[in-house]
Formats: C-alpha cells, sequence, structure tokens
C-alpha cells in the first residue's frame, strides 16, 4: 500500500540542558545529529513498518546554534521511497522559549534503508505519494539527490547518472 509523506511525520522535541552544550553554552553538533538520527529512524518505520537503518546522512550545515535552555524542535518526514530505501527530509529549529521566538538551526537529508525482520536483509517497501506542491518539489529533486549519493559512495558511475547529467546538458 503506497502512503503519504504526511503518514511518516515525526515531531520531536527536547530541551537543551549544560550536559548537552559545548564550551559556548551551544548544543554539541553531535548531540543533534544523534536525535536527529532518531527522528529519521522512526519516519521510516513509520512508513516502511519495518525496522530500519541509517545508510548515508547528507551533508550537515549548522546555520544558527542553538543555545543551552532553549528548544529543540526536530521534524522528519519521507520525502521518497526507491526499492529498499528512502529518503528523509529533517528541519531544526531552535527555539527560546523565554523570549518568544523560533528560528531555524538547519536541514538534512538520511537515508534510510527497511530490513527484513527474519532475514536481516534490505527488503521492499511502499512508494510515496507526494501531494503539496513542496512535497512534489521534494519527491523531484530526491532521485537527484539519491545519485549524487551512489556516486560519491562510489556505488554509481557518474555517466550512469541521468538525473543529474539533464541539469548539465541540453538534451
Amino acid at each position: 500500500m503506497d502512503k503519504k509523506s504526511t503518514d511518516s511525520l515525526v515531531v520531536m522535541t527536547e530541551l537543551v540542558f549544560p550536559n548537552d552544550t559545548n564550551n559556548f553554552g551551544n548544543l554539541m553538533g553531535g548531540r543533534l545529529m544523534y536525535w536527529m538520527d532518531i527522528a529519521a529512524a522512526m519516519s521510516s518505520m513509520k512508513h516502511s513498518g519495518l525496522p530500519a537503518v541509517t545508510a548515508s546522512v547528507d551533508n550537515i550545515s549548522f546555520e544558527n546554534p542553538i543555545k543551552i535552555g532553549n528548544v529543540v524542535h526536530i521534524q522528519a518526514h519521507v520525502t521518497r521511497a526507491f526499492n529498499t530505501s528512502m529518503e528523509i527530509h529533517i528541519t531544526v529549529w531552535g527555539e527560546d522559549v523565554l523570549k518568544r521566538y523560533k528560528y531555524k538551526s538547519n536541514e538534512a537529508y538520511y537515508t534510510f534503508v527497511a530490513m527484513d525482520l527474519e532475514t536481516g536483509k534490505p527488503t521492499k517497501i511502499n512508494q510515496l505519494i507526494p501531494e503539496t506542491e513542496e512535497e512534489i518539489r521534494l519527491f523531484d529533486g530526491a532521485l537527484r539527490r539519491r545519485q549524487l549519493r551512489l556516486i560519491l559512495g562510489g556505488k554509481m558511475k557518474p555517466q550512469d547518472a541521468e538525473e543529474l547529467k539533464a541539469l548539465f546538458t541540453n538534451g
């Protein structure tokens, strides 16, 4: 049964405590990446109905630090499902509850692979049906991002990346 992106939506909220921060009072990047991985795992399991493992994480750029005492909001949802893998888009916001403002911290794409419980091997998953303009935009870009990941991971030759070629040629 095909699923919608909203079926995989996960919103996780954490409070930044002193043991989560570096010497500057900012949330440590590794702690945030750990929370992001958990949110992506939950999203992938909601989509596939199966346990899933992290296959890759795209570039994570930190736009704004999240300070001690602030709240972290992590939103994850599947943007596209392939055969056994799925791409999950994650957006992170910080929130200063006392000053009453929210700010974007970062975003990233995670790839998870659904695993069969009995064999421990990758298994086929449901496809995703995008509905909104934003979901369609993310869905359409997912194939290009996937091909780039495969090239960078040495699993695809650049000349075989048809979607990427179309970005640089007129035909």
